[in-house]
C-alpha cells in the first residue's frame, strides 16, 4: 500500500520526504491540518454528551422500574452497555488524543482502546442480531409451544459477549493486531498491512464472513419474516372484518 509502515503502526502517507513519524510519539499534522483534529475532538465530545445520558438513563430507568425488567428488554440493556463501552473506551480516548494530534497513550493504550472500541461495536452488532432473532421467535412462532423466558434472554446476552470477544480478543494474542488508524488518534484492527507473523489477511476474511455477512443474513431473514407475518395478519383481519360486515347485512335483511 502507498503508505509508511513502522514496527507497530501504518501511516497512510509516503515517507519520500522524510516527514512521517511514529503516531505514538509525534503530532501527525502532516496528514491533515491541526483544525481537523480539533473538529474530530469536537465531534467525539458531541457523541459523548449525547451517548452517555441516553444509555445511562436507559439502564437507570429499567433497573428502577420492575415492570421494565422483562426478558425481551434484556438485550436492549445489553445494547445500552455496549454503547457505554464505545463512549468510555473509544470516544473519550479519541477526543483526548485528537487534542494532542497523535495517540499519546502508547502501544498499551492502543491495545486497550482498540479492544474496548471493538468489543463495544461487536456487542452492539450481535445485540441487534439477537434482537431480530428474539422478535422472530416470539412473533412468527417457528417453534410451536415456545415461550420466551428469562433463561433464553440470558443466553442471548451471553452469546453477544462471546461473539464480541471472538472478534476483540484475537488481535491481543497475535491474530492480527491493533494499530493507530485514520488520523492516527484512535486504534483499530490492522486492515492495512501484511505484517509477518500476524496473519492479518485471514483475520480480515474471518471478520468479513463471521462478523458482517452472517449477522446481515440473519437480520434480513428475521425481519423479512416479521414483515410477511404482519402483512398476513393484517390481511386476515381485513378479511374477517369484511366477513363480519357481510353477516351484519344479512342479519338486517
Amino acid at each position: 500500500m502507498n503508505g509508511t509502515e513502522g514496527p507497530m503502526f501504518y501511516v497512510p502517507m509516503s515517507n519520500a520526504t522524510g516527514v512521517v513519524k511514529s503516531p505514538y510519539d509525534y503530532p501527525q499534522y502532516y496528514l491533515v491540518a491541526p483544525w481537523a483534529y480539533g473538529c474530530l475532538a469536537a465531534y467525539m465530545f458531541f457523541l459523548i454528551i449525547t451517548g452517555f445520558p441516553v444509555n445511562f438513563l436507559t439502564l437507570y430507568v429499567t433497573i428502577e422500574h420492575k415492570k421494565l425488567r422483562t426478558p425481551l428488554n434484556y438485550i436492549l440493556l445489553n445494547l445500552a452497555i455496549s454503547d457505554l463501552f464505545m463512549v468510555f473506551g473509544g470516544f473519550t480516548t479519541t477526543m483526548y488524543t485528537s487534542l494532542h494530534g497523535y495517540f499519546v497513550f502508547g502501544r498499551v493504550g492502543c491495545n486497550l482502546e482498540g479492544f474496548f472500541a471493538t468489543l463495544g461495536g461487536e456487542m452492539g452488532l450481535w445485540s441487534l442480531v439477537v434482537l431480530a432473532f428474539e422478535r422472530w421467535m416470539v412473533v412468527c412462532k417457528p417453534v410451536s409451544n415456545f415461550r420466551f423466558g428469562e433463561n433464553h434472554a440470558i443466553m442471548g446476552v451471553v452469546f453477544t459477549w462471546f461473539m464480541a470477544c471472538t472478534c476483540a480478543v484475537p488481535p491481543l494474542v497475535g491474530w492480527s493486531r491493533y494499530i493507530p488508524e485514520g488520523m492516527q488518534c484512535s486504534c483499530g484492527v490492522d486492515y492495512y498491512t501484511r505484517a509477518p507473523g500476524y496473519n492479518n489477511e485471514s483475520f480480515v476474511i474471518y471478520m468479513f464472513l463471521v462478523h458482517f455477512i452472517i449477522p446481515l443474513i440473519v437480520i434480513f431473514f428475521c425481519y423479512g419474516r416479521l414483515v410477511c407475518t404482519v402483512k398476513d395478519a393484517a390481511a386476515q383481519q381485513q378479511e374477517s372484518e369484511t366477513t363480519q360486515r357481510a353477516e351484519r347485512e344479512v342479519t338486517r335483511m
